[in-house]
């Protein structure tokens, strides 16, 4: 059988092979004093509020399951607007709202109609590795451009304009962003959206961690900076909804219809049921029980961050949002002669076992040094994680 090219040049998921030994062992550690700790999963550890629980149950009862629109359910679209005027203060109509199959699907609605073939998007590196895959599934060019703590691992104004050419079509940046955490200055976003406006290219702001933010001064919407922005969101992360597969997009005006279109052809609607359940979201109990949460993650954050840089572990950047901690461990790896974070990542794995992700899946540039922890498990596994790390590295 012949394989598409674009099948072809999918990079691997480096994670996985890590994933796959971390399960293997997990098995048969399972029982014994020091069971395996995962901190390489980007998911919750809170599962939906009981409120979401009982939509979804409410709408299988009352048999709310047959098609939506391929744009979602209006109601839900209004709520999400609400939810931006509540929450940012910045006014979005609810038409410009797409409820899609989780941010993937976003991602991939954005990048189908918006990327042609040949288009160049600039991205940060390190960045997420499944966003630069949907814009080579538009048979586009993901090009990463290194960044620098000292520019908090995002993407500066002047780099978008040096690194700008003729097959350039926009940017797809992450704020806050996975790997790091760390978030785009408003001051410096409005820059680099001005540099791409006057070339008439696209930004497209992956904003799935926006709820989680911790600081003031980064946890704004691109979408304040006018309709023209392309913005990804997912009820995945603050919402706790990993496994119900849903989330928007907001676009501008004239896209869409043909956002719908591709919608229509491509996935029909979102999960009818996921969205049933969704509109309990943003209900005042339980937008309350996620702000407490996300007081949680912060707090785990603040004790995590400090206890790596005690060990060595080096965050250079303090994460402003998201639940990461992007380390340098290339201290480490001296001490114990390993070459590399993917090296360091097994050696975590066999002898603390603790799963942890090399840098290798986020970009090419420096990632051998860094691996990312995931401060999503609870306060008792990060500070089991600390304590078999400083048996380690002592």
């Amino acid at each position: 059988m012949q394989i598409a090219e674009r099948a072809r040049r999918v990079e691997p998921f480096y994670v996985m092979e890590i994933a796959k030994a971390a399960a293997k062992l997990a098995a048969e550690v399972a029982h014994t004093a020091r069971p395996m700790i995962f901190l390489n999963i980007g998911e919750p550890d809170f599962t939906a509020p009981e409120r979401v629980r009982q939509a979804a149950k409410r709408a299988v009862h009352e048999g709310h399951t047959q098609y939506t629109q391929a744009t979602g359910l209006p109601r839900l679209r209004v709520a999400i607007s609400h939810w931006y005027q509540q929450r940012f203060g910045v006014a979005i109509e609810p038409s410009r709202i797409v409820v899609t199959s989780g941010a993937s699907a976003a991602l991939q609605l954005a990048c189908l109609a918006l990327v042609n073939p040949g288009d160049e998007i600039l991205m940060p590196d390190p960045s997420y590795p499944c966003n630069r895959q949907f814009v080579q599934a538009a048979d586009g060019t993901a090009r990463l451009l290194p960044t620098t703590p000292v520019q908090r691992f995002q993407l500066s104004a002047s780099q978008v304009e040096q690194a700008w050419g003729p097959r350039t079509r926009g940017v797809l940046l992450a704020s806050p962003s996975n790997p790091t955490g760390t978030s785009i200055a408003a001051d410096e976003l409005a820059a680099i959206q001005r540099v791409v406006a006057e070339r008439n290219g696209i930004t497209i702001a992956d904003e799935i961690y926006l709820g989680l933010s911790h600081d003031a001064a980064y946890g704004q919407t691109a979408l304040a900076l006018g309709d023209q922005v392309v913005s990804i969101n997912s009820f995945s992360k603050y919402f706790c909804m990993t496994g119900w597969r849903l989330g928007w997009l907001v676009v501008p005006p004239e896209a869409v219809e043909p956002v719908e279109r591709l919608a229509q052809h491509l996935f029909i609607c979102p999960s009818t049921i996921s969205q049933h359940a969704a509109l309990a979201c943003f209900e005042p109990e339980s937008l309350a029980e996620y702000e407490l949460r996300r007081e949680e993650f912060k707090a785990r954050r603040d004790y995590f961050i400090p206890e790596l840089n005690r060990l060595g572990l080096t965050v250079p950047v303090t994460p402003d949002g998201a639940f990461y901690a992007y380390a340098d461990c290339s201290a480490a790896c001296e001490r114990l002669g390993l070459a590399s974070s993917w090296e360091f990542a097994f050696e975590v794995m066999r002898r603390c076992h603790v799963v942890i992700t090399p840098g290798r899946d986020f970009g090419s540039d420096s990632t051998a040094r860094y691996v990312r922890f995931s401060t999503a498990s609870s306060m008792a596994h990060l500070r089991e994680a600390i304590a078999r790390l400083e048996e380690l590295l002592a």
